[in-house]
């Protein structure tokens, strides 16, 4: 069964940068995508980016053109590239693997938590 590890959270000042990696004990192939979402306390559960089989991406309107989603296939790792940080992106981001079922079977990482403070 794969299973998948967050890592790279940690404390940062506004404007710094942090890059969190999602480790796959298998293919991250297998997966019809690779997904980051996060969730702060009190708030609802949001999604961050996404990268498709194909290598397709897509950002949430919060994030875009401060954040990018990679992958790296020989490693089995999927990473998010976050720049320009905000006190507002502080929350635990966690990894997720979509594959078919209506969320039956996807597949979430334990999360890594990320605070953006001065």
């Amino acid at each position: 069964q794969v299973q998948l590890v967050e890592s790279g959270g940690g404390l940062v000042q506004p404007g710094g940068s942090l890059r969190l990696s999602c480790a796959a004990s298998g293919s991250i192939l297998s997966f019809n995508s690779m997904d980051w979402y996060r969730q702060a306390p009190g708030k609802q559960r949001e999604a961050v980016a996404t990268i498709t089989k194909g290598g397709i991406t897509d950002y949430a309107d919060s994030v875009k053109g401060r954040f990018t989603i990679s992958r790296d296939n020989a490693k089995n790792t999927v990473y998010l590239q976050m720049n320009s940080l905000k006190p507002e992106d502080t929350a635990v981001y966690h990894c997720k693997g979509d594959r078919a079922g209506w969320g039956r079977y996807d597949l979430w990482g334990q999360g890594t938590q990320v605070t953006v403070s001065s």
